[in-house]
């Protein structure tokens, strides 16, 4: 596949990698399966650095989609270009699964199980991923290099049967590691070579997979769910066993959550979206101050200035941007390592529970670089992400799980994750007692609801829980329509229901004909093969 070059991207993993197409510390010949010597433990964190670090387009992207945040107001009104998600598509493909391929390829010469192991979870995860966003992309031509410079393309469907088989590999290749770490700990940025967490992970992802496809094969798709919980396979089960990446504090080189780095400076990218904002607001969730912190306390919609501080913008908005960079809200502590918000909130009443003003002696500021640690995280597959998919089965599919429970347990799951974190980086611990009483206070509402109205409990608290991975959201939002977001107040398009190729995939790759135009269009309005 040919790609443009694109910028370095600089992150900490306890050593500085440059990564992408101007690699510094790894470089393998251009065809992946007759790679030079690969130092395994070199090549492995760079995947792991690369798969995130090339997410940031797709994940701020989705996150608009889906009214978590506001990333560009093209976006906002369901606006794509070729090139919005560009970065993401050529770095995935000449970079991250270049870089996985030759493990594997090497790994297995060497029988270096671990390694392979590990490289074969991430291909499964990212290439699933991939198929969720875009639908059909090339696969089984896609790292042959100069060999073929146009790779056909795979139907999504098709793909995720190979991925299906290719977790089953992932896990027998750990388990031919007598030992209780797969790798060296400093050769893997997510679980330090851990066993038992990859497995863990791997079991969790094909859950993932097997509920994503719910809709195409019922019976499939509960029968399988129903193994992996009888079965008694290890899965994601607590915060600890979260399939998180880590960002650093650094400074030079910058090594910060995306989100910090564009929004902690004076030129800000994000608005926060305001649909996303009320939602909590509204709920007395005690999350929005962990989620956004205020610049200004009393700014308001539309850059009024009686308000309580949580300044957005409406999805769908299409007017300019006033003067305001100094006024918007902006991401909080959590998940971009920002700054907690422990400001009184003017708006709050007595009927807030868990959303109040008790201890919140703090001040609004306007932000700079220096504030938060940029210490952030990507949350890819977490225990309350397990537990809500769990509930969601046994609500769609019948798996006799128990959908209250893990209803329960992934609403204090994420509470007490978000908490700890916040505690670890300048925050306010989140009181037990509010974790118990938003929890069953919930409970409540669940239990007084019809079956509809369970599965939209479910579904919104995910959506909430997610706040930081719009793709998994993006993902819900199309299998589910849930949870109902605010109508935009001016779309350009429908809803897209597939994203945009990468312009510079539709020019080099000519299996896409000459008619790119049309293509893009078909991507709009296409659905993904689960999405029924």
């Amino acid at each position: 596949m040919k790609f443009k070059n694109k910028t370095c991207i600089l992150l900490l993993t306890g050593i500085f990698w440059v990564v992408s197409s101007c690699k510094k510390f790894v470089d393998i010949n251009a065809d992946p399966n007759n790679p030079t010597t690969a130092q395994l433990s070199l090549l492995l964190p760079s995947t792991q650095i690369s798969l995130v670090g090339n997410m940031y387009q797709l994940n701020s992207g989705t996150s608009t989609f889906v009214q978590h945040t506001i990333y560009t107001t093209g976006q906002s009104r369901f606006q794509q270009q070729g090139t919005d998600f560009n970065n993401s598509w050529d770095g995935f493909y000449s970079q991250t699964l270049n870089d996985i391929e030759a493990i594997i390829t090497t790994g297995t010469s060497q029988q270096q199980w671990g390694y392979v192991s590990i490289a074969e979870l991430e291909k499964a995860y990212l290439y699933s991923l991939m198929v969720d966003m875009w639908g059909d992309i090339p696969y089984m031509q896609a790292e042959q290099g100069q060999a073929n410079g146009s790779p056909a393309l795979e139907s999504g469907a098709a793909i995720y049967e190979k991925l299906l088989v290719l977790i089953d590999a992932g896990i027998a290749n750990a388990n031919k590691v007598s030992a209780t770490t797969l790798v060296p700990a400093t050769s893997d940025v997510f679980y330090a070579g851990n066993k038992n967490s990859w497995i863990s992970m791997a079991n969790s992802l094909k859950l993932k997979l097997y509920n994503q496809i719910r809709k195409v094969d019922p019976a499939r798709s509960a029968t399988a769910i129903k193994a992996i919980i009888s079965s008694g396979a290890p899965l994601i089960n607590t915060n600890a066993l979260d399939f998180t990446f880590k960002f650093g504090s650094s400074q030079n080189p910058n090594n910060r959550h995306p989100w910090h780095r564009a929004d902690y400076q004076a030129g800000k990218t994000f608005y926060t979206s305001q649909s996303w904002t009320d939602l909590l607001l509204n709920s007395d969730d005690p999350r929005l101050r962990y989620y956004i912190f205020r610049q200004n306390a009393t700014a308001g919609l539309n850059n009024s200035s009686n308000s309580n501080g949580y300044y957005g913008r409406n999805p769908g908005d299409g007017t300019a941007a006033p003067a305001d960079q100094s006024r918007r809200s902006t991401f909080g502590i959590y998940p971009a390592g920002g700054l907690y918000d422990n400001a009184p909130i003017n708006s709050l009443t007595a009927a807030n529970l868990y959303l109040t003003n008790t201890g919140a002696t703090g001040s609004v500021k306007v932000v700079s670089v220096t504030d938060g640690t940029g210490a952030g995280v990507m949350p890819l597959i977490t225990n309350a992400m397990v537990k809500f998919i769990r509930a969601e089965a046994a609500l769609t599919l019948g798996t006799g799980d128990d959908a209250r429970q893990n209803l329960s347990d992934a609403v204090t799951a994420n509470l007490n994750s978000i908490s700890t974190y916040a505690a670890s980086n300048g925050g306010i611990v989140m009181p037990a007692a509010t974790v118990t009483g938003f929890v069953n206070r919930l409970l409540t509402r669940y239990d007084a609801a019809n079956a509809d109205g369970k599965l939209n409990i479910v579904m919104t608290q995910k959506y909430i829980a997610l706040y930081g991975n719009g793709m998994e959201v993006y993902n819900d939002y199309r299998r589910t329509g849930l949870p109902v977001l605010r109508t935009p107040l001016s779309p350009l398009n429908t809803f897209p229901l597939r994203l945009y190729y990468s312009q510079t995939e539709l020019s080099a790759n000519t299996i896409f004909g000459t008619n790119g135009s049309a293509i893009q269009i078909a991507q709009q309005t296409t659905p993904v093969f689960w999405n029924k």
